[in-house]
């Protein structure tokens, strides 16, 4: 009997041990630290010894600064003031990397390499920035609106722009309207001594000043209220390109309402501008030192400047109207980018259109552009690396570029004097965060080889070859790689673990070697799952991939529930810890409740290629929300869930998809939880908007199928809206439009939750407690 008891009594604790800890909606989402805090922000030491980085393993209040030596592996909390002398600040180097410039608090420092000495060189109230070296071994650096030069050798500083702020004087010739006022003018000057004298002395002072100059006058470029940017100087100091910015006059722009505040009073923020307000001019022009002369780049032969996009065919009175036009597009120029020798410098033109991207050779004499690359999309152009931030020069000769043209983004190279182009990296894969070694000889990016959802880290010989896989572990591996190109700073996750820290030699097969551990024991406690990562066949035959959340013992009415990803062009099913951790763990909680949970990378998210990203053009809530159904039949077919009892949640983008879920695939969702979401792509900002649906004005056909709004009477389920109340991204106004919109319908099955105090990405625990607890309690009387 007493062994039989003590059998009972161990196999009951040892029951109990394998008990899941309850999860609950207010243990996930209050403040995140309890999950413990992943590290952050690496930096290299200048000697390539060091990484130094953000963390906080104590959950304290703020983060604070650690590092690690790479001979110890050992993480330990850094002295500020040294380590600021020891971070590698974001240099810019010399001809031959024996002299640094950097930036710090708006003032300029040279470091010399060989005696490890930093010399201050500027300290100002107004901010020195963008400092760079000139052949001659001078520098140049940009402050306020103009470039000034620095001889390091003599110490004389030297003014080479005169950039003249506001509206252009006028002199008082052409202040004159009429020959009257011409006759006072000179009736004026004929009477008094005064005025006479006064125009001498003015001459005087200015011949005098000249002579003392003992050169020219700096030329006078007057902005005339437009705004000056992207002040250039070529590597031999004789050209200086800028750009002059004019905005739209006529532009409008949104206020969001402030209620909860300190004042007590109801304050407006001043919010952006809605999609297909008019844009800015953007003219580049060219400062010739040597001929003292300015002139404008020449954009008007760019091959295809005229060309029309593809979908004015569904609107034939405007498209002949614009055919007679016959107008350049408006483009605006990145650059230009310099070799090392100054011999040669690119410039990329984007059309404002969003359908056309060109590389092109520039000649600064004439401000004339030679085509080298031209990039057409009739969505619109997009994907990793495409535009300024994926080129460079590999020698005088030769750039790099990322492009599409493959239908992934892949590496590509061009001679800018021959135009030869070739294709450098090949697959149905995308390259991501590409750089050159500092020998110029070598390649390193980030890539998808091995599966959509698995980011390596690789090295490529520049002139193409085999990629090299440098990271070893299965999941996401973010690099930082050390000034000496000897170590790379791993930041790694899997699924169910988050980010730490990991070193390892920048050598293939290497051993990486974990730095940090900053999971709390709490949330190690919880055997975190690891979603069954799948793909299928969509209705349209392309591969979906999705993360899948068995249920853990379903009730009879089998339920299930989608969870759509936000900002559309976004990776979600992958194998590395997801951006959306309070929602993963949301979803092992469902699981745990008996709901099969399903993610989808639905057509438009990234990490597919071209076809994927744009497959949502002119047609939002198309096959990105069919996919959602077909992700259902999946689940119906293959997880057993009841097709009767399927919910629907996402925020943003997700919340967008939500709503045309309820309205237009009414008999696969039985309801749905709407989270800060757009309801009238009309009212979302231009940038992202315009790229996708073109403007209202010019592709009014695709802001009304693509706008829920438009199909708020489609609605049969119960609907969930949660909103911020100033959300500066998607504008509360968006969901109270849609709320005044059902009031008219007549309709009762749904309701709307505000939040006074937050923005687009929630902040407050206790706003994300009670938004999720109305999501549980949803799914929880409506599914089950």
């Amino acid at each position: 009997m007493k062994k039989f008891c003590l059998l009972f009594l161990l196999g009951t604790t040892i029951a109990r041990a394998q008990e899941r800890p309850v999860l609950t909606v207010e243990k996930i989402m209050r403040d995140q630290k309890w999950l413990g805090v992943s590290p952050s922000a690496y930096r290299w030491s200048a000697d390539s010894k060091t990484v130094y980085f953000n963390w906080n393993p104590e959950g304290k209040d703020n983060d604070q600064l650690y590092q690690v030596n790479i001979s110890s592996g050992k993480p330990v909390k850094a002295n500020e003031p040294l380590a600021e002398q020891q971070i590698l600040p974001d240099f810019s180097y010399n001809k031959d990397h024996s002299l640094a410039l950097s930036e710090k608090s708006g003032d300029l420092y040279l470091y010399t390499f060989k005696t490890g000495q930093r010399a201050r060189l500027t300290n100002t109230e107004e901010r020195e920035s963008n400092a760079r070296f000139l052949n001659n071994g001078d520098i140049v650096f940009q402050r306020g609106n103009n470039l000034f030069a620095q001889n390091l050798h003599t110490n004389e500083l030297k003014q080479l722009t005169n950039f003249i702020p506001g509206k252009k004087p006028v002199s008082a010739d052409k202040k004159i309207h009429n020959t009257q006022d011409s006759w006072l003018i000179t009736e004026q000057n004929e009477l008094f001594e005064v005025l006479k004298d006064k125009k001498k002395k003015e001459a005087f002072r200015r011949a005098k000043r000249e002579k003392l100059k003992g050169s020219r006058p700096l030329k006078d470029i007057e902005l005339d209220d437009r705004e000056l940017s992207d002040l250039m100087i070529s590597p031999d100091g004789r050209y200086i390109n800028y750009q002059l910015v004019r905005e739209s006059s006529a532009s409008k722009t949104t206020v969001v309402p402030s209620f909860v505040t300190a004042s007590g009073y109801t304050e407006d923020i001043r919010g952006r501008t809605k999609v297909g307000e008019t844009l800015p001019v953007y003219e580049s022009f060219i400062y010739d030192t040597v001929r003292d002369t300015v002139y404008q780049v020449q954009t008007s032969r760019i091959p295809g400047i005229k060309d029309l996009p593809d979908y004015l065919k569904d609107y034939p009175k405007q498209q002949e109207t614009a055919r007679k036009k016959n107008e350049d597009r408006a483009v605006h120029l990145s650059g230009p980018f310099w070799n090392q020798a100054g011999s040669a410098a690119v410039v990329i033109a984007e059309a404002q259109d969003n359908k056309d991207l060109w590389i092109l050779k520039l000649d600064p004499a004439t401000g004339s552009l030679t085509l080298l690359d031209r990039q057409r999309d009739e969505a619109w152009i997009g994907g990793p690396g495409i535009g300024a931030e994926g080129i460079g020069w590999i020698d005088n000769q030769k750039i790099y570029f990322q492009s599409e043209a493959s239908g992934y983004s892949h590496l590509y190279t061009a001679d800018v004097s021959t135009g030869v182009k070739k294709q450098l990296t090949s697959g149905k894969w995308e390259v991501k965060n590409l750089s050159l070694s500092k020998d110029k000889h070598t390649f390193y990016f980030s890539g998808n080889i091995e599966h959509p959802g698995i980011t390596h880290f690789y090295s490529l010989n520049v002139n193409g070859g085999t990629p090299v896989k440098l990271t070893t572990m299965k999941g996401g591996n973010e690099v930082t790689l050390s000034p000496d190109e000897q170590w790379l700073a791993i930041n790694y996750s899997y699924m169910n673990k988050p980010w730490e820290l990991y070193i390892q030699p920048n050598k293939p097969g290497a051993k990486a070697i974990q730095v940090t551990s900053s999971s709390s024991a709490e949330f190690k406690a919880y055997p975190w799952r690891q979603p069954d990562l799948v793909s299928f066949k969509n209705r349209y035959g392309a591969d979906v991939y999705a993360r899948i959340y068995p249920a853990l013992n379903p009730p009879a009415n089998r339920p299930a529930v989608v969870f759509v990803h936000g900002a559309g062009y976004l990776q979600n099913v992958h194998y590395w810890w997801s951006q959306y951790s309070r929602e993963y763990m949301f979803h092992n909680l469902l699981a745990d409740h008996g709901y099969t949970v399903i993610d989808i990378d639905y057509t438009g998210s990234a990490g597919y290629g071209r076809d994927h990203r744009t497959g949502i053009y002119r047609h939002m809530g198309g096959k990105d929300l069919t996919d959602q159904a077909d992700g259902v039949k999946l689940l119906v077919e293959k997880y057993n869930v009841d097709p009767k009892h399927v919910g629907i949640y996402g925020g943003s983008y997700g919340g967008f998809i939500t709503l045309m879920a309820l309205f237009k695939e009414a008999d696969v969702f039985a309801s749905g939880a709407a989270l800060r979401s757009v309801t009238d792509w009309a009212h979302y900002n231009h940038g992202y908007t315009s790229n996708i649906l073109n403007e209202p004005f010019t592709d009014e056909l695709a802001y009304k199928r693509s706008s829920p709004i438009y199909f708020a009477d489609g609605l049969k389920g119960n609907l969930l809206m949660c909103h911020g109340m100033v959300d500066e991204n998607v504008h509360f106004q968006d969901i109270v439009r849609l709320s005044q919109r059902f009031i008219e319908l007549g309709k009762n099955n749904w309701e709307l939750a505000v939040y006074p105090v937050e923005d687009h990405g929630f902040v407050q625990p206790s706003s994300w407690t009670d938004e999720y607890k109305r999501i549980f309690k949803l799914f929880e009387t409506t599914l089950k």
